[in-house]
């Protein structure tokens, strides 16, 4: 409090925060613009008879609810994220892009416009599916008979794809701008702000559908879970190194001592996004099948809620594979041992090169285990809520919710903490 009471008062920042606020302004009115061409009383009516934990409702969850509602801004963010995604992991398989991501800021560049590319590429296909899942009634769960596109000429349809990925293109724009002109990193802030639009809503009925002693459980638990997510997300192991003495012309480099600061949780909340994203295709492809098929009915009874057995075990291994798999490929011990060596760094007690990359390998590897039991403490709990509480509702919050609200405010913050000190600064004389 006592930091952004102090970012008010300096002028920099305040106009940075006013910012940031305005484009949350702009996207959460555009999450309520209906697309031209959609009947807006017909989706309300399916919005409220509908119930979805597939990859709707997890799309709809990161896009503030405007998915089901097929505003201009339906897709949000996911598009870009999802280009992010593939955009890193593309980097193990093509040389090229590896070779950018050592260039240093102008190969970033260059990535930052592939993912754009990318990210228009996958706006065009998701609007497409979502328009024509609308039109069957797949992307409400059949639960709803209404027409909510009465016009479905291909013109029609063409129009509304063009706009709600123009939708997405802004979407990208904006969250560009808060990170270039604003305060935090854009798409964190965007996603937080999506999931913070119906939280208090949801918390509030579970009691209002269920029961009070409910809502306090739940509550109770919430605030709980989320002093240990920051408590973890702010765990670091730190690997001390130690730089030798070198003479460059005449000048003397080195000499100083720093240390490699190692999350617990390296992997972020990409590997319960990418869990939920794979278990929730089997039941989206369920949809388009006939309901007295053998395959339908296994697939929606084992996997079309997140409380039955089948569902927990595939979801638990799935965390764990990612968890191990997304830092393998963000963070290289052999390239770290490499730098290190090349400039004169090592690890105390360990000899630099290879050892060194061992170590680290050995580090990293206890790190994943303690995170992937971590991300699976925090992702399970809800299930556990559920069950025990046999509670009628969807929670307000999952684990992913719960890691990607801890870690956007905390970012944030300590963004606007650092800036504060910047603007801030006073002299040794002037203190004395």
């Amino acid at each position: 409090m006592r930091t952004l009471i102090q970012a008010f008062k300096t002028k920099e920042l305040r106009n940075k925060i006013l910012f940031t606020l305005a484009i949350i302004l702009i996207y959460r009115i555009g999450s309520f613009i209906p697309t031209p061409g959609v009947d807006y009383k017909a989706v309300r009516a399916c919005v409220a008879s509908a119930t979805n934990e597939n990859f709707v409702g997890l799309v709809n969850l990161f896009s503030g609810g405007s998915l089901l509602q097929l505003s201009i801004f339906a897709l949000g963010i996911m598009p870009y994220i999802t280009a992010s995604i593939v955009i890193e992991l593309l980097r193990v398989v093509i040389p090229r892009f590896e070779a950018l991501h050592k260039e240093g800021q102008s190969g970033q560049a260059k990535m930052t416009e592939y993912t754009r590319y990318l990210t228009i590429g996958l706006a065009l296909l998701q609007s497409t599916t979502i328009l024509v899942t609308a039109r069957s009634g797949a992307l409400f769960n059949y639960a709803c008979t209404k027409d909510v596109i009465p016009d479905g000429s291909w013109g029609n349809i063409v129009m509304m794809v063009i706009i709600m990925t123009g939708g997405t293109g802004l979407v990208m724009w904006m969250a560009e701008l808060i990170t270039d002109k604003g305060l935090g990193q854009g798409m964190s802030v965007l996603i937080f702000t999506s999931i913070c639009s119906g939280f208090l809503p949801r918390l509030w009925s579970v009691g209002t559908d269920n029961s009070w002693t409910a809502f306090a459980i739940v509550l109770v638990v919430l605030l709980t879970i989320m002093i240990f997510v920051v408590f973890v997300e702010q765990s670091q192991r730190r690997i001390p190194v130690q730089y030798t003495r070198r003479m460059i012309g005449r000048q003397m480099y080195g000499g100083s001592s720093t240390y490699i600061p190692l999350k617990i949780n390296m992997s972020g909340v990409i590997p319960p996004i990418f869990a939920s994203s794979i278990l929730a295709i089997p039941t989206l492809i369920a949809q388009f099948g006939k309901k007295t098929d053998g395959w339908v009915d296994w697939i929606n009874t084992n996997l079309g809620a997140s409380t039955t057995t089948w569902y927990i075990v595939l979801y638990a291994i799935m965390i764990v594979f990612f968890t191990f798999f997304y830092t393998s490929i963000t963070f290289n011990p052999e390239e770290v041992a490499d730098d290190m060596k090349e400039y004169g760094g090592f690890v105390p007690g360990i000899r630099a090169g290879s050892q060194t990359a061992a170590y680290l390998s050995y580090i990293i590897n206890r790190l994943n285990t303690v995170g992937a039991i971590y991300l699976l403490f925090v992702s399970l709990i809800p299930t556990v809520l559920v069950r025990a509480l046999n509670i009628n509702t969807n929670l307000p919050f999952g684990g992913t919710t719960i890691l990607i609200i801890a870690g956007v405010g905390l970012d944030t913050l300590r963004q606007a903490s650092a800036q504060v000190e910047q603007f801030d600064y006073k002299g040794f004389i002037e203190e004395n």
